[in-house]
């Protein structure tokens, strides 16, 4: 028995008798060798049940054809919802989807000491870009920095470097290349890196700089569903969706102050995540952005979705692991673009599944069947 094994079992051990209780199903949980695990003091694993929705159709510039969705949920009625999304989107010619790199994003803070050398160092960065992109590219063969955006406070400059990752969603890539940038900047202007991550990444947070300015990838699905459509499968009318969008996503969002005009974009997302081992805290972004929908006139509806800031990779951190592995040969897409194109399309599915419900008040009996 190798000793990081032997470790995880005293660590297991220790806390049953401590605690009185029996581990024995999270100890039994985990198939990858402890190496691929990226999770300290472990010792186990925990089950989510993973469900499939699908066939989605998708007419992208990366993903054309037809894919199946692994979602992990415990929350029921998620699933059925989203394939009856699917089925809906499948008969009205598909969801016509792109998306577009932003970047992955770290905004370090620092502190001057006055206006004055808030401003200097604001136009030494400006006119450093190209050094910079060559530290950045030395860290990685697989990092590029695209662009970089500077503010500045009082004596407080903040610096936000977005970062093409290639396949990987590239937080610890970006990370680890942002050191090395504030390190240069220290040692060519003297001033002081106050922190690495100076909240203006603006990281596993809400806030309208991701909507606005973006992060990872920015992602569009437009769909028309037919009248037939909307009353066999989604059994509502444009008009009555149309209504329930108003009602909800426009104005329900501008009452409550919220940074997501959507009717549940985060519940995909999760699923979708927590299946292809995704950074689960991305989905704070990802549950930002913004659904529209318009009655077109041959009462067809015209339905779209917005994505301002996924977060995703298809290499390092939690993809390596061999379940999530499995769920995105589901999907059957190697490349970041391909899963975001996908991940777009299922939410645009969920999204207008769960508005229909909504305006045909199916929602409470939907999951006091399959939610209870």
């Amino acid at each position: 028995m190798d000793l990081k094994k032997l470790t995880r079992l005293k660590r297991i051990k220790t806390l049953e008798k401590n605690r009185h209780i029996s581990l024995n199903n999270i100890a039994q949980v985990l198939v990858d060798e402890e190496e691929n695990i990226h999770c300290e003091n472990l010792v186990g694993g925990i089950v989510l049940p993973l469900g499939v929705a699908g066939p989605l159709t998708l007419n992208g510039k990366k993903v054309k054809g037809e894919f199946y969705l692994p979602l992990a949920t415990t929350e029921g009625a998620l699933v059925a919802s989203v394939n009856r999304g699917c089925k809906a989107v499948g008969l009205s010619g598909g969801v016509n989807v792109s998306v577009y790199r932003a970047g992955v994003t770290r905004g370090p803070v620092f502190y001057t000491g006055s206006l004055k050398k808030s401003q200097t160092l604001t136009q030494w960065i400006m006119k450093n870009t190209l050094p910079l992109q060559h530290i950045a590219k030395k860290t990685s063969g697989h990092l590029i920095l695209k662009k970089i955006e500077v503010k500045s406070l009082a004596d407080y400059v903040f610096v936000r470097f977005y970062f093409d990752s290639q396949d990987a969603m590239g937080m610890n890539m970006a990370t680890i290349a942002t050191n090395r940038i504030t390190e240069e900047i220290e040692t060519k202007t003297g001033i002081k890196c106050l922190s690495l991550a100076g909240n203006f990444d603006i990281d596993k947070k809400p806030a309208w700089l991701n909507f606005i300015n973006n992060r990872g990838f920015i992602g569009w699905g437009e769909a028309i569903i037919p009248g037939s459509v909307m009353q066999k499968i989604l059994k509502t009318t444009a008009i009555k969706l149309f209504d329930v969008w108003l009602g909800k996503c426009m104005l329900g969002s501008a009452m409550s102050g919220s940074l997501g005009f959507n009717a549940h974009f985060a519940n995909i997302i999760a699923a979708f995540f927590a299946a292809t081992g995704q950074d689960l805290a991305h989905v704070v972004e990802g549950s930002q952005g913004l659904t529209t929908a318009k009655v077109l006139s041959n009462n067809s509806l015209y339905f779209s979705v917005y994505l301002p800031a996924i977060m995703l990779g298809t290499v390092g951190g939690g993809t390596k692991l061999i379940t999530q592995t499995e769920a995105r040969s589901i999907v059957g897409v190697t490349r970041s673009e391909e899963l975001a194109e996908v991940l777009v399309g299922a939410v645009l599915a969920g999204e207008l599944s769960l508005m229909a419900s909504l305006a045909e008040n199916s929602l409470a009996q939907a999951h006091q069947k399959l939610g209870r």
